[in-house]
């Protein structure tokens, strides 16, 4: 279990049953910056400021740099590697099956449970916008889960099975409606820095960190998730134009664009409106996001009064609308109703192509990698994925679901830091098209960051993630020990030698001389 697949073979396996590529930068990094700006911004806002109060502005420079380092680990291999599977597919050709089929169980919990917290991050801002703008009122039991006293979020569910359905008609398709909704994302968070930054107050930042240092940690694990999704870029790699340039761009890009923007934005909410968090009735006791304590005390605070951030489920629209914008709020409403649905689009596209590029190594069932006739994506898997979202986004809270999919995740990306130094030292000759600067620097401070920000994830969501991985040993043993391809001896190395500059099929999408 430990047996390695070789990066030629990787690439040329890749090469012989692969996607079409269609992708260019542009078209990439909208698709890194649709894939992070999302329910993070819009909805987990609220969640931070229960954290870290104020201080939740710090927690977004913390978890914005700890992508960083990762996403220029990612780069280099990416780069190195451009075929689908992401972290996946790199621990397999450095640590092994055994890492990378935890790696590739772990991405599940980023991908699949993040799509789900998404979609249930837009029932509220659907919710809202309907109730605020032209008085419609969904049933409570129709657009919450049992943890609310509903019966079935189906908002959620609707529009995960939207997003599903427009994966399978094609990944063009789906590029280019993603760019019309970035635009409008955006252009709404924009709109939100200009008005809330002039009406910024001092006093609304005191206290600074009301719950301490380890609030604003806390808080950066959970609001990680605001990052979540640029790593979705090299999963796209294998159907990217000219990838060893395009994807390192695109994943440097897009985290740098969404990090100024975050910046700005949390910025904008605190000083304009106030983000202390609330306390149980002797004062001191935190109450915890999306606990039943916290829900009761918001449903108790006087009609008239200010109704705090923390109450809110679509936060920079209650924001517009408490500060003197209320039309603009429901604007702002309107537009992240319109756009969310590009996050959840990112992620059900990741986890579609991990999944792919598993079955296609023989560790899951090969129908999970069969490629639809006329529209030429995985449709099998595209629709299995869709399935499992929509179950998720039925009957859990959006926040329970990020602090989940960030366990997945601070997991993979630990596992690349490692990859890219272990890939260092074994290969040192090996043609990087992108090589990450201080790498022996930046590689220990991502895994490092990881491991802390994981450490600071709530009991539950640390919980989840060891029985998680024990479910996917059982299916690895069960299935994916005995089909894996590598283990059954179905490699294809091309016959240059490993330290060779690569090919043209090797290096698939160089540029041509």
């Amino acid at each position: 279990m430990w047996r390695v697949k070789p990066l030629d073979a990787i690439l040329a396996t890749a090469q012989k049953k692969s996607l079409h590529r269609s992708l260019g930068l542009f078209q990439l990094t909208l698709l890194g910056i649709g894939g992070i700006i999302g329910t993070g911004i819009f909805v987990l806002t609220a969640e931070a400021a229960q954290k870290a109060g104020p201080g939740m502005l710090i927690s977004f420079i913390i978890a914005g740099f700890v992508c960083a380092v990762a996403a220029l680990c990612y780069s280099e291999l990416a780069s190195m590697v451009p075929v689908s599977g992401s972290a996946y597919t790199y621990s397999y050709a450095v640590m092994g099956e055994f890492i990378a089929w935890l790696v590739g169980w772990a991405l599940i919990l980023e991908y699949a449970v993040a799509a789900s917290a998404v979609a249930v991050g837009w029932s509220g801002y659907l919710v809202g916008l309907l109730e605020n703008s032209i008085g419609v009122v969904i049933p409570a039991a129709l657009a919450n889960g049992p943890y609310a006293g509903g019966v079935i979020n189906l908002p959620a569910v609707v529009i995960a099975a939207a997003v599903t359905g427009l994966l399978v008609v094609g990944t063009t398709e789906s590029a280019t409606v993603n760019a019309v909704l970035v635009a409008i994302k955006v252009t709404a968070l924009t709109l939100f820095i200009v008005l809330a930054l002039p009406l910024m107050k001092q006093e609304n930042f005191a206290p600074f960190a009301p719950l301490g240092t380890p609030g604003i940690i806390g808080a950066a694990a959970s609001i990680f998730f605001a990052y979540v999704g640029f790593d979705a870029v090299s999963t796209a790699a294998e159907e990217t134009k000219n990838p060893q340039r395009n994807v390192p761009l695109a994943l440097i890009g897009s985290l740098v664009i969404c990090t100024i923007f975050y910046i700005l934005v949390a910025s904008g909410a605190i000083g304009a409106y106030g983000a202390q968090p609330l306390f149980a009735a002797d004062g001191v006791t935190h109450l915890a996001p999306g606990s039943r304590a916290l829900a009761d005390q918001c449903a108790n605070i006087a009609a008239g009064a200010q109704q705090p951030l923390v109450c809110s489920k679509e936060a920079l629209a209650h924001v517009l609308r408490e500060i003197g914008y209320p039309s603009v709020g429901n604007l702002l409403g309107l537009a992240a109703f319109l756009a969310l649905p590009s996050v959840i689009l990112m992620m059900v596209y990741g986890q579609t192509r991990l999944f792919f590029v598993m079955s296609r190594d023989g560790l899951l069932p090969a129908v999970l990698s069969k490629v639809h006739p006329k529209f030429k994506t995985p449709h099998v898997v595209t629709m299995v994925t869709g399935v499992g979202v929509m179950v998720a986004a039925a009957f859990f809270p959006v926040g329970s679901l990020a602090d989940i999919s960030n366990s997945g995740t601070l997991f993979a990306f630990l596992a690349v830091s490692i990859t890219v130094v272990l890939l260092r030292i074994r290969e040192p000759n090996r043609h990087r098209p992108f090589r990450a600067p201080l790498v022996w620097i930046v590689a220990p401070v991502a895994g490092i960051g990881c491991i802390v920000l994981f450490m600071f994830l709530p009991p539950a969501a640390k919980l989840v993630f060891p029985v998680w991985s024990g479910i996917g040993l059982l299916l690895y043993f069960a299935y994916g020990f005995r089909n894996s391809h590598v283990g059954r001896g179905i490699v294809e190395v091309p016959e240059t030698a490993p330290d060779a500059p690569p090919t043209e099929a090797q290096a698939i999408g160089a540029p041509k001389d």
